[in-house]
């Protein structure tokens, strides 16, 4: 992994986290699926929620000898450490040429060529964080699958680098950002911004496929917008949800999260806002790293979906009549709508919902007459 940071950073500013901090964090905002149940239409809400589901070895020569070839590449070793199963150095270079060889002699799979895309880096003076996976500290470790890394600094610019993600990509990448501000969304000001389509009624069998239905959304979403926008999927005051797909992640857990300015009183209502971006990227529509913006706005957002069942008992009486007939309707509109935000054939969507069609007994009017007198 290479990655461009603005600083040197020292080994006390990089950790191994906790992977389920991030599983919280995604599952708290995730799109999702809420369900709601009509009542009987003869005698006259309750919700479920379904979340979407939502992603070496050491070197052969001593570490002497790499810093004298380093050096000879005019490339400089800033620092070099282990922190958990991460062999990690933290390297400054004078041109792009010189540090896209050392990477290849030293097993950094990059492909040729990466120099056009490390240039610009070195251009603005940063600095790069590179790692790989020490198989014997990740053995003793004894964790199952590799821990995230984190990494603490202070900048001037509050972006995300992403055009070296794409030199190597065989097609467009996508990215999820969980951002954290004490303030409110955080938006990204050299692109646009737009609201994942959210807030409609779709078919029941969506329960039983949503992350399908999901991606066909996002991927029809990406086509409309002309392939260059970030999409707003959750942004959200963290002190409260409604409804929640999972539960508020806790004091302890926002500070696992990197929520540095919380203090123990805030326990009850902490000041954290949380924005949830997502971009798919190519070098084409993506020809700058994400620069992000900090704002004061605090309007909820969620990409929610409704799913409306239809009374499943049988139905009674003359209204019972006109109800089936507005579900029909209504079973057609979520069709129409289903196909639109997926760009799925029609008559496949009708074939799959089925038609509502539940028994329908109307007594005669003197039975219901009598009935009152018993």
């Amino acid at each position: 992994m290479v990655v461009p940071v603005p600083t040197v950073l020292r080994e006390e500013q990089i950790q191994v986290g906790d992977p389920n901090i991030f599983e919280r964090i995604d599952a708290y905002s995730a799109p999702r699926l809420v369900e709601y149940f009509d009542t009987n239409p003869c005698q006259a809400r309750v919700y479920r929620l379904e979340q979407a589901p939502s992603a070496a070895g050491a070197a052969d020569e001593s570490r002497e000898s790499a810093r004298a070839r380093a050096q000879a590449l005019g490339v400089t070793i800033e620092d070099a450490f282990t922190v958990g199963e991460y062999d990690i150095l933290i390297l400054s270079a004078e041109e792009s040429a010189g540090l896209e060889t050392w990477l290849t002699e030293n097993d950094y799979r990059i492909p040729e060529g990466a120099s056009e895309a490390l240039a610009p880096y070195l251009a603005k003076g940063m600095k790069f964080f590179v790692a790989k996976v020490n198989l014997q500290a990740f053995e003793a470790s004894g964790v199952q699958k590799l821990r995230p890394l984190m990494m603490a600094f202070e900048s001037d610019h509050f972006m995300l680098p992403i055009q070296l993600g794409m030199v190597n990509a065989a097609g467009p990448q996508d990215l999820v950002a969980y951002l954290l501000s004490p303030h409110g969304r955080i938006d990204v000001s050299n692109y646009r911004t737009v609201k994942i389509p959210s807030n409609v009624n779709v078919p029941e069998f969506v329960a039983d496929d949503f992350a399908d239905v999901y991606r066909a959304l996002f991927r029809r979403s990406y086509q409309r917008e002309g392939e260059n926008v970030i999409f707003l999927e959750y942004a959200w005051d963290m002190s409260w949800c409604d409804p929640c797909a999972a539960e508020p992640l806790s004091l302890e857990e926002l500070r696992q999260a990197g929520v540095f300015w919380l203090h123990d009183e805030d326990v009850w209502a902490p000041n954290v806002f949380l924005t949830r971006l997502h971009v798919r990227y190519t070098p084409e529509k993506f020809p700058e790293d994400l620069m992000f913006t900090v704002t004061d706005e605090r309007e909820n957002f969620q990409g929610r979906y409704i799913m409306q069942r239809p009374f499943a008992g049988e139905l009674d009486c003359e209204a019972g009549r006109e109800y089936v007939e507005s579900v029909r309707e209504r079973q057609e509109h979520e069709a129409q709508v289903l196909a639109n935000l997926t760009g799925w054939d029609i008559d496949t969507v009708r074939s799959r919902m089925g038609i509502y069609d539940p028994l329908v007994s109307v007594r005669p009017w003197w039975e219901r007459v009598f009935d009152s007198f018993r």
